[in-house]
């Protein structure tokens, strides 16, 4: 199970490289003689590199439309602008296009055309981080595998959205206005390959509802959560990394096993209102529950096998697998309880 997620994870974490290899293969092929080309076809406000013909960057121009997009290019720089409206016009050209970088500009919905982002047929990534939008943007091309919508002034996520992204792999929908209303039972519905949900700095009181089973990594710090309902997390068995950060979690709106699951290996619950380490599985390795209001530890209760057993055992058993744990922030004194260090053999890191 832990090397199946961790090659997950892997393949998420390379993806750039990938694409850097697939462009250097691209290149390494191009007749010099062409480059002349290229240069022609380049837009006066944007610069396009003869060592990268399939790049263009206008980002820092101080654009307030998007130029014509030479048929050529697969990776579009336009950050940092003044951009505010994205129609077809500029795309019309523009039918290998994978990448789309348009962070910091100020487009708003209205000033997004209908139809012109589902139009590109070939789209990978589409990074729309610190505008002016107020919903998600649709219809979404179906080829995304990334949507960056973060910083902007999102409270409405319109129905059916996503039902059609199934190679979406990662939704990063963080520091918005979304309230729990805007979650509803089928809002993250067709996600079947969605292994990154950051929903974190929003104003949501509950846990989203119905996060897509595949799900690895949940972020949701900086909320105003308080209550983790029973078996939660049954519905998303792989989550190996959770974050819950910045919240109003307290003792009693933890079920007793609430996060005693064995998928879970980066638990995160640092800012909240606890007063004692909630049970944990045997197989997690990082427990961040720093600025709580816990007062004690007692190795022996939080321990998530039996001390007796585990020394039985030995390093052939079923050991916990935890190696750092952050306590500091809390009312705790040192120095660390030796039960501690007798069920947690592999602890690496004690912060308190």
């Amino acid at each position: 199970m832990i090397l199946k997620v961790y090659t997950s994870l892997l393949l998420l974490s390379l993806i750039n490289f990938v694409w850097t290899r697939t462009v250097r293969q691209i290149y390494d092929d191009l007749d010099p003689d062409h480059w002349s080309r290229y240069t022609s076809e380049c837009p006066q406000e944007c610069f396009c590199p003869p060592s990268f013909p399939n790049a263009l960057y206008c980002d820092n121009k101080g654009l307030k439309e998007i130029p014509p997009i030479p048929a050529r290019i697969w990776y579009l720089y336009l950050q940092n602008n003044q951009i505010e409206t994205l129609s077809e016009k500029p795309f019309v050209n523009a039918t290998h296009l994978r990448w789309i970088n348009l962070n910091k500009n100020k487009i708003t919905n209205s000033g997004i055309e209908s139809g012109v982002l589902s139009k590109l047929k070939r789209l990978l990534y589409l990074f729309l981080e610190e505008n002016e939008l107020e919903e998600v943007p649709a219809p979404l091309p179906v080829s995304l595998e990334q949507l960056r919508l973060a910083r902007n002034k999102i409270s409405k996520i319109p129905e059916g959205v996503f039902s059609h992204l199934e190679n979406l792999t990662m939704l990063d929908l963080h520091q918005n206005n979304l309230l729990d209303s805007a979650l509803q039972s089928d809002t993250f519905q067709g996600l079947n390959n969605l292994m990154q949900l950051n929903i974190a700095k929003n104003s949501l009181k509950k846990m989203p509802l119905s996060i897509p089973a595949n799900t690895l990594q949940l972020f949701l710090d900086n909320n105003s959560i308080e209550v983790i309902p029973e078996n939660y997390f049954s519905a998303i068995p792989k989550v190996t990394f959770l974050r819950l950060n910045y919240n109003k979690l307290s003792d009693d709106g933890i079920p007793p096993n609430g996060f005693n699951v064995s998928s879970i290996l980066d638990l995160q619950l640092s800012h909240n209102q606890l007063t004692k380490i909630p049970p944990i599985n045997a197989h997690l390795e990082h427990l961040h529950l720093d600025h709580n209001k816990i007062k004690s530890v007692n190795g022996t209760q939080i321990c998530p096998v039996s001390i007796a057993l585990e020394e039985d055992y030995g390093y052939y058993g079923n050991i916990p697998r935890l190696r750092y744990l952050r306590l500091d922030g809390n009312e705790i004194q040192p120095p660390i309880p030796l039960d501690i260090m007798i069920c947690f053999r592999l602890l690496q890191a004690v912060v308190i």
